[in-house]
């Protein structure tokens, strides 16, 4: 089957799939790409408004993608935007751009679309293939996606404005600083009362995977300590290994989060309230370990789009 290529415009990320079908009909990725570029900065205040920098390093992101994804001649080239371009007051402005500079026009995912389209992406995962009843959470930029599956099938799909950058932005005093214990407190108890909010229902002793670009970099911190690649490292993430590691980071500033091996320097400054989300979510929902999942919103898009096709 001819390939198709998604290119996912989230808050921290920008990210690039391009994937066709093999003989037996699954889904294989040709080439993917992810460029850091935090179009969200700026979306955590009263009215979230897209910066001038954030735009422009957004536009630029996505014309390097698409320029890669055209060397394999895809049938279709999907752009998505998620929480940052969807919630910004200028988001039309952002979208604009990109259009004049590629010729591609953006699709903006409500927060429902986000989250099953991601759910679709993660039974996608060979790795997954045995788990029947499950939740999944997406941590972003602007938002935590969060599913509950029952017998492989979606029963809950709600999308939080949990975001890291936009929590960083509204509880976090000093990003350049400490993790103070009232800004770890009110990161706590806002995760907790806005999951509950929206009907958040843990289902203790049941799975749960997380993907997104925050357990990736907790497995990337992990990879560096033991000397090993991120691929090669468990996927399998103990909530205490997470407690343990904001331990280590609470007392520090950014310029030593950011010296941190494995530390990606665009997300140290974000990392702590990640964290604190995470950990959140696992003693709401009774989870004692994460399985982490690199399968997400680009691979449920690219399964829809080449059903479409056939």
């Amino acid at each position: 089957m001819p390939p198709v290529a998604v290119i996912d415009i989230g808050s921290n990320t920008i990210k690039l799939l391009v994937a066709d079908r093999d003989p037996a009909g699954n889904m294989r990725s040709l080439a993917m790409r992810t460029l850091e570029a935090r179009i969200s900065a700026g979306i955590g205040g009263a009215v979230p408004t897209l910066s001038a920098e954030g735009i422009a390093r957004g536009v630029a992101a996505v014309k390097e993608l698409s320029e890669l994804a055209a060397q394999h001649a895809p049938t279709q080239t999907q752009l998505v935007a998620t929480s940052a371009v969807r919630d910004a007051a200028n988001g039309a402005d952002f979208v604009a751009q990109v259009l004049a500079t590629t010729g591609h026009t953006i699709r903006i995912l409500g927060g429902d679309e986000e989250a099953n389209f991601i759910g679709r992406g993660l039974t996608a995962d060979p790795a997954l293939a045995h788990l029947q009843d499950f939740h999944v959470f997406d941590l972003g930029g602007g938002s935590l996606e969060c599913l509950a599956f029952r017998a492989r099938e979606i029963q809950q799909a709600f999308s939080a404005k949990l975001g890291c950058v936009r929590l960083t932005e509204r509880f976090v005093t000093d990003a350049h600083g400490p993790l103070t214990a009232n800004s770890e407190t009110q990161l706590r108890d806002h995760v907790r009362a806005e999951l509950l909010r929206l009907g958040f229902a843990g289902h203790p002793g049941a799975a749960a995977v997380f993907a997104g670009g925050s357990m990736t970099t907790v497995r990337a911190i992990l990879g560096a300590e033991a000397n090993l690649d991120l691929n090669a490292t468990a996927p399998r993430v103990p909530v205490d290994t997470l407690r343990s590691l904001l331990d280590r980071l609470r007392p520090l500033d950014l310029v030593a989060r950011r010296a941190i091996p494995g530390m990606p320097a665009s997300r140290a400054d974000v990392f702590p309230a990640a964290l604190v989300t995470m950990i959140t979510v696992a003693e709401l929902g009774g989870f004692d370990a994460f399985q982490h999942s690199f399968y997400n919103l680009r691979w449920g898009l690219a399964d829809a789009l080449l059903d479409a096709a056939v």
